[in-house]
């Protein structure tokens, strides 16, 4: 009996065909800009297993508020092009919506949903998958309510995504091979929560009312800076356009000032295209650029420090990676405190904090970690002093430092390298035109985070002395 109810089962399956198992579920998409104003009108582009998604969006601060709820957006699947990191994936567009007129300034989370009751025989199971996507809202009346303006490090997000197989590294793309393009038509998850959030939930606690926008706004909408009295780059800004700098260059020449709350700053040019939808970098392999074979390498997609680029980041931030490198990360420093020790207590970063000459701070919160930028350094009567060879401005002053340095596969393939070297985080200030203050650390950020009050007391006198009028 046995064999005969298995052979008609056998039979009926063969028939029928298997009870298959539910298909994968999933939903992911991008907005088409990285930055808007109110009254624009936002594109989702969108792909999912679901014939309809929900999403809500959210301002991230201090508390997380939410400011829209649709569900019931009609859903379909899109396939992912081969060349979808360098070039998009080209989904058409899902949904729309216009900015309202009364959203702050900030950075709007969105989180898309989709849910379903798994396969039609088998593994029958409430089922949902969500993802995430961001956008920056600009002030609507810029330098009105805050004289500060943030912009994300929108172009380090990018070349770190290896969405669809690729990014600007080869340790986490397909096949470990490094790209040269990186568009931001693709899903893009981003840092935000690694260094900028901590600092804009601090500041917004603190009562210091800020603006924001993204990397490519200093490209694209450089009137902007005109507006506020200082600018804050947070976490890690490492990528940048020649229009960027050349922007924000002329805004310190006018007066403009900045604070480098970064590290690893300014480190690589970038060319971009399509409208600021995408990222060229060609890095190390600079030789295959096709600006290489120009006579003009001023825009050759390396490093900014480059000799055949010979402009240093040290000319903006003060410091640069070549002099920098890592602190308790890549293999570099790995005991190391994650302190700065203070070399000029008597300068104004430091009212307030107690601190003295050969004092220590930031360490219980490591916020001298990961990347840092540093310069060339001598030492007289116990005090260290910029050299100004590597680009670092005149009138530069070295106010704190840390042990920092390169890992070997990441510096020797730049032939001016000096193998061995020892940089340094290096915290200083210079003034040409507007001032400039770099703490030369991805991690400052960690400092207010912990409620480091050293940390807080510097970061206050920055933000109270340079977003005065």
């Amino acid at each position: 009996m046995r064999q005969r109810v298995s052979l008609f089962l056998a039979l009926l399956t063969s028939f029928l065909g298997p009870l298959a198992a539910a298909p994968s579920l999933f939903i992911e998409g991008y907005p088409d800009r990285l930055s808007y104003g109110p009254g624009d009108t936002v594109t989702f582009h969108t792909s999912t297993s679901a014939s309809s998604y929900d999403f809500f969006i959210e301002r991230i601060g201090p508390m997380a508020q939410r400011v829209m709820h649709r569900t019931g957006i009609p859903g379909a699947s899109h396939p992912v092009p081969e060349n979808a990191s360098s070039h998009g994936c080209q989904w058409p567009a899902g949904h729309q919506f216009r900015i309202p007129g009364d959203w702050r300034s900030g950075y709007y989370q969105v989180t898309l949903q989709v849910q379903d009751r798994g396969g039609p025989f088998v593994q029958r199971n409430e089922r949902t998958a969500t993802s995430r996507m961001f956008f920056v809202v600009r002030s609507h009346a810029p330098g009105k309510t805050s004289r500060i303006l943030l912009q994300l490090t929108t172009n380090t997000y990018n070349a770190y995504n290896n969405w669809g197989g690729s990014s600007l590294y080869s340790y986490h793309g397909r096949a470990k091979l490094q790209g040269q393009r990186v568009s931001f038509n693709r899903p893009l998850a981003g840092f935000f929560g690694n260094w900028e959030k901590p600092f804009v939930i601090w500041a917004e606690d603190n009562g210091y009312p800020i603006d924001y926008a993204v990397n490519s706004d200093l490209e694209l909408r450089p009137e902007l800076l005109d507006a506020y009295r200082l600018v804050l780059s947070v976490g890690h800004d490492e990528y940048w356009s020649a229009s960027m700098r050349d922007h924000l260059e002329a805004y310190i020449q006018k007066g403009g000032n900045v604070a480098f709350f970064s590290g690893n700053s300014v480190c690589w040019q970038v060319r971009t295209e399509e409208a600021g939808r995408a990222l060229t970098c060609w890095k190390q392999w600079y030789n295959w650029d096709p600006q290489f074979r120009t006579t003009d390498h001023r825009t050759l997609s390396t490093l900014w420090s480059h000799h055949l680029v010979n402009r240093p980041e040290n000319q903006l931030t003060g410091v640069g990676f070549l002099w920098g490198g890592y602190h308790r990360s890549h293999g570099q420093f790995m005991d190391g405190s994650g302190a700065f020790t203070v070399h000029r207590p008597q300068h104004w970063l430091f009212e307030g904090t107690t601190l003295k000459a050969g004092g220590s701070f930031g360490g219980a919160d490591s916020i001298v970690g990961y990347e840092c930028d540093g310069c060339e350094m001598i030492w007289k009567d116990g005090l260290p002093f910029p050299t100004h060879r590597d680009g670092t401005p005149e009138g530069f002053t070295i106010l704190a430092t840390a042990p920092a340095r390169w890992h070997p596969d990441d510096s020797l393939w730049y032939e001016r390298f000096e193998k061995g070297r020892v940089g340094a985080a290096v915290m200083g200030s210079y003034t040409k035109g507007g001032t400039v203050v770099t703490v030369g650390t991805t991690d400052w950020s960690h400092g207010l985070a912990g409620k480091d009050p050293i940390v807080e007391r510097i970061t206050h006198n920055i933000l109270n002395r340079l977003s005065r009028d």
